[in-house]
């Protein structure tokens, strides 16, 4: 069995890629933003007349469902590349955790911009972006804008954040959903999640070195 089969990154993008093109076929397609995805107004109670999975799931079914081709390629793109080198960093168990809890941080963060929102909200956008946020702070090289290095890597993290807003914003424009159901609050928050993650997992990881 090749490496790569062996990670659980591998194994995250092969199960999202096979429900979202399943989903995305026939009568399932037609209904899976509503059953699997996010609906914020789910959690402040306000009553759904849609029936879907229980709602704290949701935030972990809405990775599996996208919203057309270019948007579940992009985003299988994002997590093999980022994916792969966190987890030789974090190991596997760590990449999982932080998958999971940046999916969790991504609605979390939704939710508190938009608490009443019926709009669901689908992609893996969120679980990624707290990958990239751990890529960022493990290989990112700040440029010297300053003499402040502290505020040299503020200044790149927020770089980054800002263009994987910017970049999901233009590829759900491209896809034809015209910024719809690809939310920007929940980028920031598993982005911030994996920022916050990261050194706590590798200090856990290395613990006993």
């Amino acid at each position: 069995m090749p490496a790569v089969t062996r990670t659980a990154t591998f194994w995250i993008a092969a199960i999202t890629a096979l429900v979202s093109i399943f989903t995305g076929l026939g009568t399932v397609g037609v209904h899976a933003p509503l059953t699997l995805g996010f609906v914020p107004a789910r959690v402040s109670g306000l009553g759904f007349p849609f029936g879907g999975v229980p709602v704290f799931l949701t935030p972990l079914t809405a990775t599996l469902v996208h919203g057309g081709t270019l948007h579940l390629a992009f985003n299988l793109l994002m997590l093999v590349w980022c994916g792969l080198a966190v987890e030789r960093v974090l190991g596997r168990g760590g990449l999982v955790f932080l998958y999971v809890v940046g999916a969790y941080a991504a609605m979390v963060a939704q939710w508190a911009s938009d608490p009443m929102g019926t709009g669901p909200v689908i992609g893996a956008s969120g679980a990624i972006g707290a990958l990239i946020g751990a890529y960022a702070l493990s290989f990112g090289r700040p440029k010297l804008v300053s003499r402040n290095m502290r505020l040299n890597r503020w200044i790149h993290i927020a770089w980054l954040a800002a263009a994987w807003t910017v970049l999901q914003v233009i590829v759900g424009w491209s896809a034809g959903q015209q910024g719809m159901l690809l939310a920007t609050p929940a980028h920031i928050g598993g982005f911030l999640a994996g920022l916050l993650l990261q050194r706590p997992l590798l200090l856990w990881r290395y613990r006993r070195a």
